[in-house]
């Protein structure tokens, strides 16, 4: 008997998931990789033909300076490709290996006194969403977005459902669209975490 396929209609949050665990795969930086060293080699062999007929110094220069930018490039393809594999890692707000709930809300109470305020707003949003998987109202999904948290404490809690939303959004925004957290944003997430502790 075989076994059922993957689901056919993902959801909106699970298909940008697999989308970008699918691009963050070495395949399409490999070839991107060759066909920018492929054109580098072009240009460069291009160049040295056109210096054949000038002395051998031009044509030494030439060739150390295309060696030079092609070690740049590679250098910087595989920085940029090891910190996007960082960022997937560290972005998801339930990570697989994580602090208590009490430990980032401390963290992100310490935050808000030196005025790190994005990092107050990050922080205190996982304390909001690890809280609540310690206390059993949420799901322990590891990757999950800050929207799948969303969904599900608004289920858990309808009264909230529009403030969590809310809070995911600004969580979003500061974490990846570099939105400058202010002091009223991280005390509002800390204050959310706070009503959901003591709500039933």
């Amino acid at each position: 008997m075989l076994a059922p396929g993957p689901p056919l209609q993902p959801s909106g949050d699970e298909g940008r998931r697999l989308l970008r665990d699918e691009l963050v795969r070495g395949e399409y930086h490999r070839h991107l990789l060759q066909r920018i060293l492929g054109w580098l080699w072009r240009r460069l062999e291009g160049g040295v033909g056109a210096a054949s007929g000038t002395n051998g110094v031009t044509a030494f220069v030439t060739m150390l300076i295309g060696a030079v930018l092609l070690v740049g490039l590679v250098v910087l393809l595989s920085r940029v490709r090891r910190d996007r594999r960082q960022r997937t890692a560290v972005q998801a707000v339930l990570a697989d290996d994580r602090p208590s709930a009490a430990e980032l809300r401390q963290r992100a109470e310490a935050a808000l006194v030196d005025g790190r305020y994005a990092d107050a707003v990050t922080d205190g949003f996982r304390a909001l969403a690890v809280r609540q998987v310690e206390r059993g109202r949420l799901h322990d999904q590891p990757g999950a977005t800050a929207h799948e948290v969303a969904a599900s404490l608004a289920t858990s809690y309808p009264s909230h459902g529009v403030r969590v939303g809310r809070t995911a959004d600004l969580f979003d925004a500061t974490l990846y669209g570099d939105h400058p957290a202010g002091h009223d944003d991280a005390s509002g997430v800390l204050e959310l975490d706070d009503a959901l502790a003591g709500a039933r």
